[in-house]
Order: structure tokens, then sequence, then C-alpha cells
């Protein structure tokens, strides 16, 4: 009878949450699936066709792919290196870095954009540095890979709060024992280290993944929307900027879920996958 009265409880604080999930999250997610298959002469997958056989949009979806599969990987290959050099400090400076990455992780939009066109704009003062040391011959920040550069500096700090605590998982004692054995450092990374982190480094490479393709404030206030990538598309189809097209927004916003649905199901096909091989 406690027990039953404990669950009953315990659903009963779960409700609010709920509520607030289907109101907010499943509810417009409902909304925006039914409005893209609404057109002028009923319903129909005329929007899906029209995002899929033209050129412009195809674009889009390449770049947003493009510079988030990009930007999340030097940003999951740099998080790796933090979060294990983290681990091999003194407390405070490692306090100090991860107060500084949970800041510069929500260090977006507006204020982002401006600070990178002072530093690496065509006239900026660290693209004026590089080129006068012989570095670079030029740097476009408002091309794709300018955009790869930016989205990077908020997934990288996003990456090391992810993945530091994964590291908890790998004791000290284990890389002992495998050295004892007569194990290389490369031999326990391949079998013990990297098998234990797999979950977690994939877990916020699609985490990060996610983080860039919905990324738009920031692309938005650097290139003021003239970048084709999908949250550009949309937002200028929902507020009028080109033409005035919900529908076509509703599609390409559902094509957008599809990725995110298509990364995360290979995500858990690697897992499960990597368990099988592990076992």
């Amino acid at each position: 009878m406690a027990a039953l009265r404990g669950k009953g409880w315990a659903l009963l604080c779960l409700l609010p949450f709920a509520v607030f999930f289907c109101a907010f999250q499943i509810a417009p997610l409902l909304w925006v699936a039914s409005n893209s298959l609404h057109t002028s002469e009923g319903w129909s997958l005329a929007n899906y066709s029209q995002a899929f056989a033209s050129p412009f949009y195809r674009q889009a979806m390449r770049h947003s792919l493009e510079i988030a599969f990009y930007s999340s990987l030097i940003g999951i290959s740099v998080a790796i290196l933090g979060s294990y050099s983290l681990r091999q400090v003194n407390g405070r400076l490692r306090d100090f870095v991860m107060a500084f990455a949970n800041m510069s992780s929500n260090f977006s939009g507006v204020p982002l954009a401006f600070a990178f066109v002072i530093l690496l704009g065509f006239n900026g003062a660290l693209t004026i540095l590089l080129k006068q040391m012989g570095v670079i011959e030029d740097f476009n920040l408002y091309s794709k890979t300018g955009l790869i550069v930016l989205y990077s500096y908020f997934q990288i700090p996003l990456g090391v709060l992810l993945l530091y605590p994964a590291f908890d998982a790998l004791r000290e004692d284990w890389r002992e024992s495998a050295a004892l054995l007569g194990a290389s450092n490369w031999q326990f990374w391949r079998h013990i280290g990297l098998p234990v982190l797999l979950p977690a480094l994939l877990g916020t490479f699609v985490i990060l993944l996610a983080n860039a393709l919905g990324a738009y404030a920031t692309v938005y206030a650097l290139t003021t929307g003239n970048f084709n990538v999908l949250p550009i598309r949309i937002a200028a189809m929902v507020s009028g900027d080109i033409f005035l097209d919900p529908n076509m927004a509703s599609a390409l916003a559902m094509i957008l879920v599809g990725m995110m649905t298509l990364i995360t199901l290979v995500h858990q096909w690697m897992l499960r996958r990597s368990y099988h091989v592990s076992r």
C-alpha cells in the first residue's frame, strides 16, 4: 500500500512536467507537421516535393549539415583533449576553466557575431595580424568556412561541459593495472579508455550536431540572413522577409526534425553495436 502511495505521489509530481512537455513540445510539433502537409490545393506532400526538388533548398540542407558536422567534429575533438587535460591539473585552474566554459557556451547571438566581426572580419584585428605574419592570404568570415569557425567557438565549451564528467568513469588504477600487464598507452585507450567513453562521446556529438543545426541568432546577426541555411530559410518564410509561406516553412522544419531523428537513430545503432562488440 505504501509503495502504491509512493508511486502515486511520484506520478503527481511528474504531472506538471508532462503538461509542460505536451504543451510546448508535442503540440507545436504536431501543429508544424500538419501544416507542412497543407497546400492551397488541399492536403498533400507537395511542400516536401518542392523542397527536395529545389536546388536552393537542397543547398540550405547541405550547408546546414556541413556546418553542423564540421563544427561538431572540431568541437568534440578539442573538448576531448581539453576534458582529459583538465583531469590532470589542480583544482583552482580546473574550476576557472569550467566556469569560463560555462560562460562562453552561452555567449552567442548578436554579441558573438559582433565580436567575431571585430576579430576576424575583413578588417578584423586578428585577420590583419595573421595577414601581416603571412599565415593567411585572405579569410572570409561570412563564408561557410567562416561560419564553421564561428560555430566551433560555442561548440567547444559545450563539449567540454558535457564530456568532463565522463572522464570520471576512467579510474587511474585501470591504467596502472594495464601498464603492469605490459599494455602500452595506445592499447589502454584502444581496449579500455575509448570503449568506456564511447557512449558519452557519441551522445555529446549528437548534442553538438543538434546545437549547430538549430542555431539561428548568431548566423543571422553575422550575415543578416544572406547565408543559405535551413533556420534562416524557415525564419524568412515565417516572417515574410521575402514572401510569406508558413506551410513551406513547416515542411523545412520537419525536414530539420527528420535530420535530427536520423542522426539519433544512427547514434542508437552505433551504441548498440559498440555494446555488442565490447561484450
